[in-house]
């Protein structure tokens, strides 16, 4: 079924329904991952101690476990391999308190007969810390929000407001909810990686946004669907070759990157593909579920510009000296 005019004007909207039944699925899909099975907050949210050490030959990770089990302070300790074969990261719940002397040094001394090694990075963060920084990222979330919804109120109207902040909610849980799935550890990195996506996603809702106002003004149709239609179509190509060429250089970064900071390109890989569906599919149709009329917007519209002529021809004739 063609679902495109030959003035090449797609109908997003024909699609609204099954787009919305998706989002649905995949925003209560995510509120339950991270109901049950939550977050995994890494050493800067939770606190705790984090060691990364480069073996010389490729270590045997069973040793470094037995090696580390000797001590009370590391018995729990969790030993993952990171990035190659040659370099293992040990975290554990401890700091540097419970341990007498430096934790690297420590570190060395209990693991000497696992091979010839050297301490890359110590990390540690109190569980104080932890607690703040949670709390931090909890706050800049919220504020991200209330800005967007100021910001959007003043420039557009209060339908794109509520629509765009339902938009950036419904993208942030989605991502979180494949944090969760794949048990990506939730770090001041993917900290970062979220808000990014909040910017990627509210530019691409914007620019959509504005197209639609400035249809609103230049179009003949009354219908809002068609309107969304026509605005969508014309700011297609720029969404492609914007989301595309990011989530291929986000992806490279994924594969090639390593370990470092492959937590952070993936929730940007999530991030591109939910911020640039839902501003197509979830931004605009919340338009005309919220009630907008396009009648009213251009007799709003026609009111200032009206308002704003007669202030300009009031201050002309005070500078002429006729009032």
């Amino acid at each position: 079924m063609q679902i495109f005019t030959k003035a090449r004007v797609y109908d997003f909207m024909r699609l609204k329904f099954s787009a919305v039944i998706l989002s649905a699925i995949l925003f209560i899909g995510s509120i339950f991952l991270l109901a049950t099975k939550g977050l995994n907050y890494g050493i800067d949210f939770s606190g705790g101690t984090l060691i990364q050490i480069k073996y010389e030959q490729v270590p045997n990770l069973n040793s470094i476990r037995a090696a580390l089990s000797a001590n009370e302070t590391f018995k729990n300790a969790s030993v993952t391999e990171f990035g190659s074969e040659y370099e293992v990261v040990i975290r554990f719940s401890g700091s540097s308190s419970d341990v007498g002397l430096d934790i690297g040094e420590s570190v060395s001394e209990l693991l000497k007969d696992t091979g010839k090694l050297e301490i890359r990075r110590v990390d540690i963060v109190g569980p104080k810390v932890g607690d703040e920084l949670r709390s931090k990222a909890l706050m800049a979330i919220l504020i991200s929000f209330g800005a967007v919804l100021i910001y959007i109120a003043l420039r557009f109207e209060w339908r794109f407001a509520l629509a765009a902040v339902i938009t950036e909610i419904h993208d942030v849980v989605i991502t979180m909810g494949a944090i969760s799935l794949f048990a990506i550890d939730v770090n001041l990195d993917t900290l970062a990686a979220i808000l990014t996506v909040l910017g990627y996603s509210l530019n691409d809702t914007i620019i959509i946004f504005d197209r639609i106002r400035e249809s609103i003004g230049t179009s003949r149709k009354d219908n809002i669907n068609d309107i969304i239609n026509e605005s969508v179509s014309a700011t297609m190509s720029r969404t492609i070759l914007t989301s595309g060429t990011t989530f291929m250089v986000v992806f490279i970064l994924y594969m090639f990157g390593g370990e470092m900071i492959n937590g952070f390109s993936f929730v940007l890989m999530v991030g591109v593909l939910v911020g640039t569906f839902s501003s197509v599919y979830t931004a605009a149709p919340f338009l005309v579920w919220l009630k907008f009329s396009v009648n009213d917007y251009r007799a709003k519209m026609a009111e200032k510009l009206k308002l704003k002529k007669e202030k300009e021809r009031t201050r002309a004739m005070f500078e002429k000296g006729v009032v």
